[in-house]
């Protein structure tokens, strides 16, 4: 599994990008592989706005259906729109073209409650027991 060091990562196994203000948004390595083939996602519309922790769409795979959570509070600028028809982009490139949302940010100071690629490997193996 890979964990871009520039990126931060939550407990739910979302990803953050911080470009500026914005916050591009998908979800780890860990997380697609656990999930397994990703075959839909029901993503947010453009100007929805949400607070850090609030569920702002699904993806469901042929093992599972999860909910995403917002790492930090936004207002969604742009959604990944070619994952509407490819959803599986999340499995083949899930730091890159995988992304699922951008967000502008509410309040850059929820950023610091992310963990790095670091910390966050080490939170896998705690809760995956590897």
């Amino acid at each position: 599994m890979d964990f871009p060091g520039e990126l931060k990562y939550s407990r739910e196994h979302e990803w953050v990008r911080v470009e500026g203000d914005t916050a591009y948004i998908g979800i780890s390595s860990y997380a697609e592989d656990a999930l397994g083939d990703v075959v839909f996602l029901e993503l947010p519309e453009l100007g929805e706005e949400f607070e850090k922790g609030d569920i702002f769409g699904v993806v469901e795979s042929v093992k599972a259906v999860s909910d995403l959570y917002a790492p930090v509070g936004g207002e969604v600028i742009k959604v990944n729109e070619p994952l509407a028809d490819a959803p599986e982009l999340i499995n083949d490139d899930p730091y890159d073209d995988g992304w699922i949302i951008a967000l502008k940010i509410a309040d850059s100071e929820e950023l610091e409650e992310l963990m790095d690629a670091k910390v966050y490997e080490e939170y896998i193996k705690e809760i995956a027991d590897i």
